[in-house]
């Protein structure tokens, strides 16, 4: 998209951001349910199709252009921006592996909204990577899966679960494979999971394969593709994306502590006339623009096909550790009247805490930044 209309996108959401969804981040708040008519008014708005090429139906924005737009939806709701940030990247992974006929039937009907489906890696005995232990055997032209998967964003109510996987007798990345298995698939269990902290109307799944049976023409790419699509694929550029979330929260609450600042006077003086006040404000603002820095060169670098996994962790290992450290500060400026239900900054210090566990902590991320440095890449 070019500099001109994007920029026009660019005041659309920002206008949007700052009052539809002002008001709809109250509502669901007080209902607790983000339901499937934000789902449709997201989705008529185009805002689920940002990242995705033209051809299949998206805008076809440069992933940096993607993610200025992110930063502003993650200033919002935090079950919104998941909406947002999931939906316009979960399509990636299975472009990633796809064959031609696999495009047509399920890249592009994500795309335009037609079908949906959730990335489900994580178990509950297993770490999100080669440790997995759901297992697959192949009866004829039918994959036959037994594991759990949870933790699954989206699983309660998808139409299909992007599914990691390993062949029976295999060990390591070898034998795993992708599958878009249908969630009303025989064997497949869905348990909707208790509510979180933060996040309110973000549904997570508990899923329990049992004998479950999966069509082989579901298979994305080939036997031992599986688990290299879902790091290359999404991971690493998601990684990205959670990163900016954490900016445009961060940026969210620093913008709400310096207003309060201004308001609230103790002892005769407004608290932004105090120096610690001040120094807060000055630490926040620069760790903010560090992480948004940071995240733009990983985005460069996407944008270039030249994204690996080192920019990727580091750029989410800062933001996250950076929107700890800001939404703290934050809620500290607004006093003991910030941790109370009802205020902005109390739904934000809860929403900041789920960000530390998207794509993998800050251990994950150490680890795989740390491996390849020793290993010279």
């Amino acid at each position: 998209m070019n500099d001109a209309a994007f920029q026009k996108l660019k005041e659309e959401v920002k206008g949007y951001v700052n009052g539809r969804l002002r008001e709809l981040s109250v509502q669901i708040e007080e209902t607790g349910k983000c339901g499937p008519e934000i789902w449709q008014e997201l989705r008529e708005r185009g805002y689920l199709r940002l990242a995705a090429p033209e051809e299949y139906g998206g805008y076809g924005l440069s992933f940096t252009q993607y993610l200025q737009l992110l930063e502003l939806f993650s200033q919002s709701h935090g079950s919104l921006r998941m909406i947002v940030h999931v939906i316009n990247g979960i399509w990636r992974p299975v472009d990633f592996l796809a064959s031609e006929s696999q495009r047509e039937r399920f890249v592009k009907p994500l795309v335009r909204g037609e079908i949906t489906a959730a990335f489900a890696l994580t178990e509950p005995n297993a770490g999100s990577g080669a440790d997995i232990q759901t297992f697959a055997r192949k009866e004829g032209d039918t994959f036959v899966l037994n594991g759990e998967k949870w933790l699954i964003t989206f699983g309660d109510t998808t139409d299909y679960l992007l599914l990691y996987a390993k062949m029976e007798g295999t060990r390591g990345y070898e034998g795993s494979l992708a599958l878009l298995v249908p969630r009303t698939a025989e064997g497949v269990e869905i348990h909707e999971m208790p509510a979180t902290l933060g996040l309110t109307g973000t549904g997570h799944a508990h899923i329990v394969l049992k004998n479950a049976r999966v069509p082989a023409d579901h298979l994305l790419g080939e036997v031992g593709q599986g688990l290299s699509g879902a790091l290359n694929g999404f991971l690493d550029p998601s990684r990205v994306c959670v990163g900016m979330t954490c900016v445009g929260l961060a940026q969210r609450a620093f913008d709400l502590a310096v207003e309060r600042s201004r308001e609230r006077v103790t002892f005769g003086k407004p608290l932004s006339q105090r120096q610690v006040v001040q120094t807060w404000i000055a630490e926040m603002a620069t760790d903010i623009e560090a992480a948004r820095q940071l995240i733009m060169y990983a985005g460069r670098l996407k944008d270039e096909d030249a994204l690996t996994p080192p920019p990727a962790s580091m750029a989410k290992l800062y933001a996250l550790e950076m929107l700890q450290r800001v939404t703290d500060k934050a809620q500290q400026i607004w006093g003991g009247i910030g941790y109370f239900k009802g205020y902005e900054i109390e739904r934000i210090y809860r929403d900041a805490r789920a960000q530390k566990f998207e794509e993998g902590t800050a251990e994950i991320q150490k680890a795989v930044i740390a491996k390849h440095i020793l290993a010279g890449e």
